[in-house]
C-alpha cells in the first residue's frame, strides 16, 4: 500500500484501525519506515503506535535519526523499554550515538542490564573500527556438538539473532575455531559432529580493524558475515554485509566531500544549517584563496614580459583550466583506484610513467589542434603558437604526474588521499603552468 493510502485510512473518522493493521503486516518494513518522513509529531507518533510489535522495533531501526529522537522523547517508558529490548546491538548503538545526552539517558535506563553492558562495552571501541558496528547477536555453536544439536539450538535461540546463514564453531573458552554455513548443515547428516563439517579457513576482522579494511575484505571475499575477535581471538561478536553496504555509502559521502574541498558532515544536506554549511566549506575556500597568490605572484613577477607582449594574457585562462582538468581526471581514477584496493604505493614508479605518457600523448594532441588554431587567428605567428603549445605539453605533463603521485603520498603518510584531489591539485597546477608558460614565453622571444 502506497504513503498516500496509509495516511488517507490514518485519517479517516472514525480511524479503520483493523485495515490499517492488516495494510502493516503486509508491507515491508523498510517501506513503512519511509512513511514517517517529512511528517508532524502527532502523525509519525499514531502510525507507530498502530504498528504491530512484532514488526514495531524493526521499522523503529529503519526510521531517520530525528524522527527517532522524536518517538523516543513522545513514547512511554515501557514503549521505550520494548523498542530497546528487542532492537538488534549494532542498532541500538548507532541509536545511542546520534542522539542527544539527556535521550541517551533515557533509553539506557530502559534497556536490560545485560544488553545495556554490551552496549556500554561497544561503545568505548574506537570510532569506525570492527568493535564500534558488530552485533553480538549470532549463533555459536560447539566444536563436539552434532548437526541434529546445531539446528536444535538454531531453533532455539536463532529468532533473536541478526542471522543464522552462517554459525560461528566456538571452543569453551570462546576461542572462534570455524564457521558452519545453514546449507553446509543442510547438507550433512544428522549425526556429523560439527568439527568435522566446518570451515576452518574463515576470514575474521579484529575489533581495533578499521571498517574500511572490513568492506575491502568483504568484497574480496564475497561473505554475507564476518566475525570478530579480540586479541586472544575470541568471538565477540559479527559484522553483517547490511552494515557494510552503509559503511561504504558513509565512506563514499565522505571522499566526495573532501575532494570537493568540503568538511565532511555526518548530516543531510536538508538538515544542515546555513552558518554549519558556511564552516564546513570556509575553511578550504580560505586555504585555496591564500593558495591561488602564488599564481598571482607569478603573474606580477613577469609583468615586463606581458608588458612587450600582452597577447600572452589571452592564452592563460585555457592553461590553467586545462591544466586543472588534467588533474582532476587522474586524481580521480587513482583515488578511486586505491580505494577499491587496484593500485597501492608500491605501484607508484609504474602509476607516473604511465600518467607522464598519457599526458604527453593528450599534450600533444590538444597542442597540435591549438597550434593550428592559433597560427591561424594570431596572423601566422608561428612564434606564439609554439610557444603555447610547448606549454600546454608540459603542464598536461605535470598536472597528470602531480595528479597519481600526490595521492599516493597521502595514502603512504596516513593521510585520506580525497583531500590531494581537484581543488588542491588545480590550484598547484595552475602555479606551475604559469610559471612554465612564462619561462618558454622569455625564452622563445627574447624577453
Amino acid at each position: 500500500m502506497e504513503k498516500e493510502a496509509i495516511l488517507e485510512l490514518l485519517n479517516e473518522s472514525p480511524m479503520r484501525v483493523a485495515e490499517l493493521h492488516s495494510a502493516f503486516s503486509e508491507m515491508n518494513v523498510v517501506n513503512i519506515a519511509d512513511i514517517f518522513k517529512d511528517e508532524n509529531k502527532e502523525t509519525d507518533l499514531r502510525i507507530f503506535r498502530l504498528l504491530p510489535k512484532s514488526i514495531a522495533s524493526e521499522v523503529f531501526s529503519y526510521i531517520d535519526p530525528d524522527e527517532q529522537q522524536m518517538l523516543i522523547e513522545a513514547l512511554s517508558d515501557n514503549e521505550v523499554r520494548d523498542i530497546m529490548n528487542k532492537l538488534f546491538v549494532d542498532d541500538a548503538v548507532d541509536l545511542i550515538e546520534e542522539m542527544p545526552a539527556d535521550v541517551v539517558k533515557r533509553v539506557l535506563q530502559n534497556t536490560q542490564n545485560e544488553k545495556r553492558k554490551i552496549i556500554n562495552q561497544m561503545l568505548k571501541y574506537p570510532e569506525d573500527s570492527a568493535g564500534s558496528i558488530m552485533t553480538t547477536e549470532y549463533v555459536d555453536l560447539s566444536e563436539d556438538a552434532t548437526v541434529n544439536e546445531a539446528f536444535d539450538e538454531i531453533r532455539k535461540n536463532g529468532i533473536n539473532k541478526e542471522t543464522i546463514y552462517t554459525c560461528y564453531v566456538i571452543r569453551r573458552d570462546r576461542l572462534l575455531v570455524g564457521v558452519v554455513s545453514a546449507k553446509t548443515l543442510m547438507l550433512s547428516k544428522p549425526g556429523d559432529r560439527i568439527g568435522d563439517i566446518m570451515d576452518a579457513t574463515f576470514v575474521s576482522a579484529h575489533t581495533t580493524d578499521d571498517q574500511e579494511l572490513i568492506t575491502q575484505q568483504f568484497k574480496k571475499y564475497g561473505l554475507l558475515a564476518m566475525p570478530v575477535v579480540d586479541n586472544e581471538n575470541r568471538l565477540v561478536g559479527i559484522i553483517t554485509v547490511d552494515d557494510v553496504v552503509q559503511i561504504i555509502e558513509e565512506e563514499n559521502t565522505e571522499d566526495f566531500e573532501k575532494m570537493g574541498a568540503l568538511k565532511p558532515s555526518e548530516e543531510p544536506y536538508l538538515k544542515t544549517g546555513v552558518f554549519t554549511q558556511v564552516r564546513n566549506r570556509i575553511v578550504w575556500l580560505l586555504f585555496l584563496m591564500l593558495s591561488a597568490t602564488i599564481t598571482g605572484g607569478i603573474i606580477a613577477s613577469f609583468e615586463d614580459a606581458l608588458a612587450v607582449l600582452p597577447v600572452l594574457i589571452a592564452f592563460i585562462p585555457m592553461l590553467m583550466d586545462t591544466g586543472g582538468n588534467a588533474g582532476s581526471q587522474s586524481s580521480t581514477l587513482i583515488i578511486r583506484g586505491m580505494a577499491l584496493g587496484e593500485v597501492g604505493f608500491k605501484d607508484i614508479a609504474v602509476v607516473l610513467w604511465r600518467e607522464i605518457r598519457i599526458g604527453f600523448l593528450c599534450g600533444f594532441i590538444l597542442g597540435f589542434i591549438n597550434f593550428i588554431r592559433i597560427y591561424l587567428t594570431n596572423g601566422k605567428n608561428s612564434l606564439l603558437a609554439v610557444t603555447v603549445t610547448l606549454s600546454l605539453m608540459l603542464t598536461l605533463m605535470i598536472a597528470k604526474s602531480l595528479g597519481c603521485f600526490l595521492p599516493m603520498v597521502a595514502k603512504k603518510l596516513k593521510v585520506d588521499p580525497a583531500i590531494m584531489a581537484a581543488p588542491l591539485i588545480t590550484t598547484i597546477v595552475d602555479g606551475a603552468s604559469l610559471w612554465i608558460y612564462f619561462v618558454i614565453a622569455k625564452m622563445m622571444f627574447k624577453l
